[in-house]
């Protein structure tokens, strides 16, 4: 048994969801981008920048002064 994963937008090479240009796993507008890491790094772009938009949200609610609520 071998095992793989199948993109249900893809269809003869081609992207159903984006125009069908050609499959590129991880391209802007592909389901993959922003959810996944892919060795090419410049398909992890939009991965960064929502680890560090998490990132900065949770400082920013570990830095929240409770004191200011209660005189």
């Amino acid at each position: 048994m071998s095992g793989g994963w199948g993109c249900p937008h893809e269809v003869n090479d081609s992207c159903g969801k984006i125009n069908n240009l050609p499959c590129d796993p991880g391209m802007k507008g592909c389901v993959l981008a922003g959810r996944f890491v892919f060795a090419d790094e410049d398909k992890n772009a939009r991965l960064r920048a929502k680890q560090a938009r998490a990132e900065t949200a949770a400082v920013d609610a570990s830095n929240t002064d409770d004191s200011a609520l209660h005189p």
